[in-house]
């Protein structure tokens, strides 16, 4: 039995809460949870994936003492990674892309990672993407593993053993409907195949974004270059089609505007205390699409993937959201509870 200490911090990872959503979700039927991945040590649901991934490399003695860790991320992924890597006594090598804000990489570094910050706006294939920087520096370093999120199916099976299962538990197997944004898509493929194996009525619904290419590659099969166009949500949508996201357990995707989803995370906080990342923002105006096709006995489990604090900058700035062109009065008033008065010195 666990007394309340732990030998380490990746003892942490797992076993996040799921909260009951009130305010925010007055006017939606059923009842609705947010599971809070920034619980994990890492403050998200990448912890899950970059322990899973590292122990089973150990296990079949693919990383040797050591050894360097690669990755791509857009910062999640790159944290979960680096304090992983701290624990093993592990070196760590990230790929990044400019789309991530200086304090992320500031925060990469202060985990000692060696950090290269690669264009965003190329397709995937060109040498100056992060996917191919990252896979030239594993390349090129001896004694090295590519966790390549994006093709690695160790990342659903991460999610099928620990996320999947707890929100079974959780809901006391209630749930009828997952929602969940969809990146590298391991986080919904791994707890919808879990899910749907239970009971394959749950409905399993995937957030995109726009410029993003995984709606149509899912309901077509087609992977369409022109709906690619630059796009400010971190850590959804691709332009790649990942093979760590299994299409065929997804019922439908729904697409959700960068504008819209930083007004609902910042509406999250001021309605529900909860400081959580850019992508919880889009799953909640997914779950706010797909509200008028709910029963009243629904009981949908929301994925909120990461912490508010590495938003600071972004969507929690006044300047900005002011710099994106996005329209103040869609929080509605509910600003005006949140002001700064300096007392003349």
């Amino acid at each position: 039995m666990n007394t309340g200490t732990y030998n380490n911090v990746l003892e942490l990872i797992g076993n996040t809460p799921m909260v009951k959503l009130n305010q925010i979700v007055k006017d939606i039927p059923g009842s609705i949870y947010a599971k809070i991945e920034s619980y994990n040590p890492g403050h998200s649901t990448k912890d899950r994936i970059a322990l899973h991934i590292i122990e089973q490399a150990e296990k079949e003695g693919v990383l040797k003492p050591g050894a360097t860790i690669v990755e791509t991320t857009s910062g999640n992924t790159g944290f979960s990674v680096a304090m992983v890597s701290i624990i093993k006594g592990y070196k760590c090598v990230l790929a990044v892309s400019d789309k991530t804000k200086a304090e992320k990489i500031a925060y990469l570094k202060a985990l000692g990672a060696k950090v290269y910050v690669c264009p965003a706006n190329v397709p995937a294939d060109d040498p100056r993407s992060y996917y191919e920087v990252a896979k030239r520096i594993h390349q090129e370093t001896p004694n090295s593993i590519y966790i390549n999120q994006y093709f690695n199916t160790k990342n659903i099976d991460a999610h099928y053993l620990t996320t999947g299962p707890e929100i079974w538990k959780q809901t006391e197997g209630k749930i009828t409907h997952l929602i969940a944004c969809s990146g590298t898509g391991g986080t919904i493929s791994g707890s919808a195949k879990f899910l749907k194996e239970q009971n394959p009525n749950i409905q399993i619904i995937g957030v995109d974004a726009y410029g993003s290419i995984l709606k149509k590659y899912h309901e077509t099969g087609e992977f369409d270059s022109s709906e690619i166009y630059p796009y400010r949500i971190e850590g959804l949508g691709k332009n790649l089609v990942p093979a760590a996201t299994d299409f065929q357990i997804i019922d439908r995707f729904v697409k959700v505007t960068d504008e819209d989803s930083a007004y609902a995370t910042r509406e999250i906080a001021l309605k529900e205390g909860l400081m959580v990342g850019y992508t919880s923002g889009a799953a909640i105006m997914a779950l706010r699409q797909v509200a008028h096709e709910l029963p009243q006995d629904a009981v949908v489990v929301v994925v909120f993937p990461d912490h508010g604090s590495r938003y600071i900058t972004k969507i929690f700035s006044d300047e900005w959201m002011a710099e994106q062109g996005f329209n103040r009065s869609k929080l509605n008033g509910l600003e005006s509870r949140a002001t700064v008065h300096h007392i003349a010195k």
